[in-house]
């Protein structure tokens, strides 16, 4: 039992120096020009567009399926 409690001392030593060294280490500058934020997005304007595209693809398909019974 005793040498499990210095097998935690020293554990807890090791991660004290890990956690000193990164905080030594400088923190890396973003690479690349900074970005503006994306605008707002309106979703109901979104959401007639994605409705639009299912019923085109729906027409599409019906059409095809035409084709391939004639």
């Amino acid at each position: 039992m005793a040498s499990r409690g210095r097998r935690d001392i020293a554990s807890a030593r090791e991660d004290e120096l890990r956690r000193e060294e990164w905080e030594e280490q400088p923190a890396l500058a973003p690479q690349g020009p900074v970005l503006p934020p994306p605008p707002p997005v309106d979703y109901g304007v979104f959401m007639q567009g994605l409705v639009q595209a299912m019923q085109m693809q729906a027409h599409t398909q019906a059409a095809l399926q035409a084709q391939l019974e004639a």
